[in-house]
C-alpha cells in the first residue's frame, strides 16, 4: 500500500473519534484555512488561521486533531481596520534563505485604504511567532485584490495567486506573480481570464498532488444564469503553465449533476493509492437544475485518482444547513484529512446568538477506497 511520505514517517494514530462541532474560539471569527505541517519538530500537527477583522488568530492541534489551542495572534500594520481572505502555506523546499518547513500566511490587507495589497507573513517556528516578509501584488482603490494563495512550482519558485479587479479588460481575473526568494516579485501574469468581461474568476487554491502534478480549484462569478459563482478546476504539469487563460476549466459535478456555488476550497487525502483523493468543500450545494439541494451545508465532494475520477458526496463534518451567499455561513469551509485518510477534520463558520460569526470544527468519517457505493 502506498501512503503519503508524512504518514509513512510517523506512527499513525487512530482516526479521531467523530465529534460534535465545537467552537475554535469564543470570539468572532470567519474564513478558516488549515494545513497539516510536513516538516520540523511539529510535523504532523494541524495549523489553522481565522480572521477577526484586522486580527489573524493562529491555532494548532496535534497529529490527531483532537484539541486546538491558540498559539499566536498578529495584525498587519497595513490592514487599515480590515484584513481578509488569508491562506496558510508551508514551504516544501527551500526558497531563497527560507528552508523547507517555513510557514507563510498571505492575505488581502488595506481594504479601506487607497491600495489593497496581497501581503505575506512568515513564521519560522510552526506558527508561534510571525514577521512580515513581502508584498506579492497590489491593486489601487476603488478596486480590490483578493484571496492570495501560495505554491512552489516545479522550478522551485514561489508563486502567489490572487483574484485581481484592476485589469481594464476583465472585471476580475486570476493572476499570479513569481519569486525566486519570496521577497522580489515578478509582474502580474494572467492565469484565468475569461470572457465576457463581466465574468469574475476568483478564490484560487493550488495543491501539489502526490504525483507531482498541480491542481487548481476556483470559482467563476458574474454569470446571469444558474451557474453563478460555481466551482471549476484545472491542472498543470509544472505549477507554472496552466493552459489557455480564456478556458473556463472543468466544472466538478456528481453523477446526478450536483455542484458547488461560492467559495470552493480543497484539501488532499491519502487513500492507499499513488494519486490519493481530492476533497472539495463549498458554500452552497446546488442541484443540476440550479436549485439549492436538500444536502446544502451538510455535504462535501470527494474524487479519487488525484481528482481525475467523478465526484461523490460525503457528509460534511460541520453542518451549516442555512448556508447561502453570505460572508459568514459556510463561507470558505476548510478541512484537513487524518493521517490515515479515514476521516476529515472540517472547519466552518455560522452565526451564533447575537448575530456574531463563529467558526467550529468537527471530525467526520471518509469512505474506504474503493468506495462501497
Amino acid at each position: 500500500m502506498i501512503i503519503t511520505a508524512l504518514a509513512a514517517a510517523l506512527v499513525l494514530p487512530p482516526s479521531p473519534a467523530l465529534a460534535d462541532p465545537a467552537a475554535l474560539t469564543g470570539m468572532e471569527s470567519r474564513y478558516p484555512h488549515a494545513i497539516r505541517l510536513q516538516h520540523g519538530p511539529e510535523r504532523g500537527s494541524i495549523l489553522v488561521t481565522l480572521h477577526r477583522f484586522e486580527v489573524v488568530d493562529v491555532l494548532r492541534a496535534g497529529r490527531s486533531g483532537k484539541k486546538f489551542s491558540k498559539i499566536a495572534t498578529f495584525t498587519d500594520p497595513a490592514s487599515t481596520q480590515t484584513a481578509c481572505c488569508g491562506h496558510l502555506y508551508e514551504l516544501p523546499r527551500q526558497v531563497g534563505d527560507m528552508p523547507a518547513g517555513t510557514v507563510l500566511w498571505a492575505g488581502s490587507v488595506g481594504l479601506r485604504s487607497e491600495t489593497v495589497k496581497a501581503r505575506i507573513w512568515r513564521s519560522r517556528d510552526a506558527g508561534e511567532t510571525w514577521e512580515y516578509l513581502s508584498e506579492c501584488a497590489r491593486a489601487r482603490h476603488p478596486v480590490g485584490l483578493w484571496e492570495p494563495d501560495l505554491s512552489v512550482d516545479a522550478q522551485g519558485r514561489l508563486n502567489c495567486y490572487f483574484a485581481d479587479e484592476s485589469d481594464g479588460e476583465h472585471s476580475q481575473y486570476i493572476g499570479r506573480t513569481v519569486s525566486a526568494d519570496g521577497i522580489n516579485w515578478s509582474a502580474k501574469q494572467k492565469v484565468v481570464a475569461v470572457r465576457p468581461r463581466g465574468y469574475r474568476p476568483g478564490m484560487p487554491q493550488v495543491r501539489r498532488l502526490p504525483t507531482g502534478e498541480y491542481y487548481m480549484m476556483y470559482e467563476i462569478c458574474g454569470q446571469p444564469d444558474q451557474y453563478f459563482c460555481e466551482a471549476y478546476h484545472r491542472t498543470s504539469a509544472d505549477g507554472a503553465d496552466w493552459g489557455d487563460p480564456g478556458w473556463y476549466g472543468v466544472r466538478p459535478t456528481t453523477k446526478d449533476g450536483k455542484y458547488f456555488a461560492h467559495t470552493p476550497s480543497i484539501t488532499l487525502a491519502p487513500n492507499g493509492t499513488a494519486k490519493g483523493r481530492v476533497i472539495l468543500m463549498g458554500q452552497v450545494l446546488m442541484t443540476a437544475s440550479g436549485k439549492v439541494d436538500p444536502g446544502n451545508g451538510r455535504t462535501v465532494f470527494v474524487s479519487e485518482n488525484g481528482g481525475e475520477d467523478g465526484w461523490y458526496e460525503v457528509p460534511a463534518p460541520v453542518a451549516v444547513p442555512g448556508a447561502h451567499d453570505d460572508y459568514c455561513q459556510n463561507y470558505h469551509p476548510a478541512g484537513v484529512a487524518s493521517l490515515d485518510g479515514r476521516s476529515l477534520i472540517g472547519f466552518a463558520s455560522d452565526y451564533v446568538a447575537g448575530g456574531r460569526c463563529h467558526t467550529s470544527w468537527a471530525a467526520g468519517s471518509l469512505p474506504p477506497f474503493p468506495p462501497t457505493s
